[in-house]
């Protein structure tokens, strides 16, 4: 999972648990950028009588960091609250909902939101109580639920434009092979003391949904000083980008009015999200909670999960005789610096021609995404930059982008080549996959037949009454009949340059500054230890 209950506490609190994170230039409007922060993860799509939804008692923030200090400077900021129109029914619909003004629907919610410059203190409200549209509950209740979605989607002042409501499930991950002590399917066969024979990947949150806030915006309302971003190679084109979820402080049970919570006191940083996996499979189970408490500018704390991941000291005993290699590294005790400027610094100029994301010294998990990098249309490779595809993850990350299988080859050792010549991966190393795509190109994969070629790119959510025996593609926006636009072209959520080679190396060579990323563990810019999620204005 991206990052679908990783720790301890945040299992328990779902609308706060934040799933994943996307920042891309946008394909149909290559002057902006889309981020997209997903929440509630496993939704069910029959999970009524009470659908799932937004916490009213949940500040949401999507954060932007334009100058490398491990805080943000620009903070987007969702708060949301619902209202009952019929509350003397058990219902969440007593008919079909045929518009967000319905007077069949019962429980609505709407989104409010703020921008905060944290730098000159301003604040800007670009939006007050724009409705949300209500969970895709089957053929009867929503009968047309594309025309609801599009009804959701907001155009607001200063050229950005905001949808929060359910969606599709995007990641796909086969969940129960990594977790299953790693007998990773399709070559599970190898796994030690294993007697299964190979078998292609199960998509784990196949028929799922979850719900989205995606946000689009002129790349110069990210930028700083407003700069706009035409140049790869200069600096101030680089962006790093997480989202966090946050409670107040105290929240009481009201004895006086049975039933009913008070929520009171400092806003209190409880779920945080940027590059998938990281707290998912780096940090150790008991610290994950804190990493969730914790400001991108902390993560020098953490450094040394990912410079020595656990994973990678496993896969050597996991899989005996196809590691030798990196056996061997482990056994050096040498460092993991590719990893930790892939996911902590960015990727320094001079390496990749023409191509650098990176922030500096400052270690911290963020998605850095070079705005500066047009989105390209044509072949994409699901396998980002080491897929020789620069517009994709680790260069911020799209909806498509087969993150699992590019982490999980990073992590078996494919990028360390670049950072020291004298090793050769190892060649089960590079053949790692889910066995959830075809190919480096295919952006089908299990469950992502749902992506939409514009905004808000994650597709229709599932509903409730065909599913989860259906996993049929849910309809196009603007049409009832299903999907009318392919795939691929000018209008896709794609990006990327060819499809080109899946080398498994190109990341690596981002980080033969190996010398930077050492700088980069004994330096911090600011601590950022007092701060707290910001105050909604």
């Amino acid at each position: 999972m991206s990052s679908h209950k990783e720790a301890p506490s945040i299992s328990n609190d779902a609308a706060a648990d934040n799933t994943d994170v996307y920042v891309f230039v946008s394909p149909d409007n290559p002057d902006t950028v889309t981020m997209i922060s997903n929440f509630v993860p496993f939704e069910d799509p029959a999970g009524g009588p009470n659908f799932y939804e937004f916490g009213d008692d949940v500040l949401y923030e999507i954060h932007i960091d334009n100058n490398g200090d491990g805080l943000a400077e620009i903070v987007y900021q969702f708060t949301f609250n619902t209202d009952y129109t019929l509350p003397n029914t058990f219902l969440y619909n007593i008919g079909p909902i045929e518009s967000l003004t319905s007077k069949n629907w019962n429980r609505r919610q709407y989104v409010s939101v703020n921008r905060r410059d944290v730098t000159t203190g301003k604040n800007l409200r670009l939006a007050d109580k724009l409705p949300c549209p209500p969970c895709n509950i089957g053929p009867f209740s929503t009968p047309d639920y594309v025309k609801l979605a599009n009804a959701a989607i907001h155009h607001l002042d200063g050229g950005r434009t905001l949808f929060a409501g359910q969606r599709a499930e995007g990641f796909y991950v086969d969940l129960g092979a990594i977790f299953d002590l790693g007998d990773l399917r399709p070559f599970q066969n190898l796994h030690v003391g294993s007697q299964m024979p190979a078998a292609g990947g199960i998509s784990g949150t196949n028929a799922k949904n979850v719900h989205s806030i995606t946000l689009q915006v002129p790349k110069t309302d990210l930028s700083a000083g407003g700069h706009a971003p035409t140049d790869p190679t200069n600096p101030r084109s680089t962006i790093g980008v997480w989202a966090t979820a946050s409670r107040q402080q105290t929240r009481m049970y009201d004895t006086d009015r049975p039933g009913t919570t008070i929520n009171t006191g400092p806003w209190v940083q409880v779920s945080r999200q940027a590059n998938p996996l990281f707290n998912e499979v780096l940090i150790p189970i008991t610290k994950k909670d804190l990493f969730n408490s914790q400001q991108p500018g902390n993560d020098k704390q953490f450094a040394q999960y990912v410079t020595s991941p656990e994973l990678g000291k496993l896969l050597p005993s996991l899989y005996p005789g196809e590691f030798p290699r990196l056996a061997a590294l482990n056994a050096s005790g040498k460092p993991r610096a590719d990893l930790a400027a892939i996911l902590l610094t960015g990727i320094p100029a001079g390496i990749v021609p023409g191509f650098q994301n990176n922030t500096g010294t400052v270690m911290a998990d963020q998605l850095r995404l070079n705005m500066a990098i047009p989105p390209t249309t044509k072949s994409p490779s699901n396998l980002g930059l080491i897929g020789m595809d620069p517009a994709g993850f680790p260069n911020g990350r799209r909806v498509f982008d087969d993150v699992t299988t590019i982490e999980l080859r990073a992590i078996a050792g494919v990028t360390y080549a670049l950072v020291d010549k004298s090793f050769t991966p190892d060649k089960a190393a590079g053949a790692i996959t889910q066995g959830l795509t075809s190919s480096n190109t295919d952006v089908h994969a299990k469950n992502t037949q749902h992506y939409l070629p514009g905004f808000p790119y994650l597709g229709t959510p599932h509903n409730g009454h065909d599913n989860p025996a259906n996993n049929d593609p849910a309809p196009y926006p603007g049409t009832s009949a299903g999907p009318t636009v392919p795939i691929g072209g000018p209008s896709t959520g794609a990006g990327g340059t060819s499809g080109g080679r899946d080398t498994g190396l190109l990341v690596g060579g981002a980080v033969a500054a190996a010398g930077a990323a050492a700088a980069a563990v004994a330096h911090q810019h600011r601590s950022g230890n007092d701060i707290t999620p910001e105050t909604p204005a």
